[in-house]
């Protein structure tokens, strides 16, 4: 099972779940087809399987990056460190989890909507531990959206990266957190709500 998800996840990484057929990953396994069937059922339930791993993965190393975080400015360096990180050490792992090839099979597209949607509910919930607790309930709204958008910009930044290279993965994390972090530390420190009648 471990060798043919590790075969499986090689080939669409390389070459795209459209272009991948069960004929070749049985081949490049060394089994028969009908047991590739009998193990997954169909194409999309592998390459869910692949990306199911990846996913995990990547979540797991923000979620634990961010754990030691003592303020939203902390939080939003060592998670998004965590993220390019991830992203140069198993480029794989990220061409099967954010393929555009697979994006037109729901199935698909679901379960990384699953996985988009953790790691922003991750982060927000990473941002809002950080607030005084008084403030939290006024602030949910503001830091989703910006968990969000942080999270569309990381996307956005590593797929430019991986497709020109031009400055280096960590290089490309201190970018976008020298560019944001100042913002959200202010905001933290000063502009979040707080409730009528308490300091902030």
């Amino acid at each position: 099972m471990e060798q043919t998800l590790n075969v499986a996840h090689d080939l669409f990484a390389e070459r795209g779940y459209a272009a991948v057929t069960m004929d070749e990953v049985a081949a490049a396994v060394g089994v028969t087809k009908p047991l590739l069937y009998n193990y997954f059922g169909n194409k999309e339930r592998l390459y869910i399987a692949c990306m199911e791993r990846a996913g995990d993965a990547l979540f797991e190393k923000i979620e634990e990056s961010v754990r030691d975080a003592s303020n939203p400015g902390d939080a939003l360096n060592l998670g998004l460190r965590a993220f390019f990180e991830f992203l140069d050490s198993d480029r794989a792992a990220w061409a099967v989890l954010f393929s555009e090839t697979s994006s037109h099979v729901t199935s698909v597209s679901e379960r990384v909507a699953d996985y988009r949607g953790r790691i922003a509910r991750m982060a927000a919930a990473s941002l809002l531990a950080q607030l005084p607790s008084r403030r939290r309930a006024a602030a949910q709204t503001e830091v989703q959206a910006l968990s969000e958008a942080l999270l569309g910009a990381a996307e956005a930044l590593a797929r430019w990266w991986l497709r020109t290279e031009a400055i280096s993965a960590r290089a490309a994390a201190e970018l976008l957190i020298s560019t944001i972090e100042p913002g959200l530390r202010l905001r933290s420190a000063s502009a979040f709500p707080t409730p009528k009648g308490e300091r902030s």
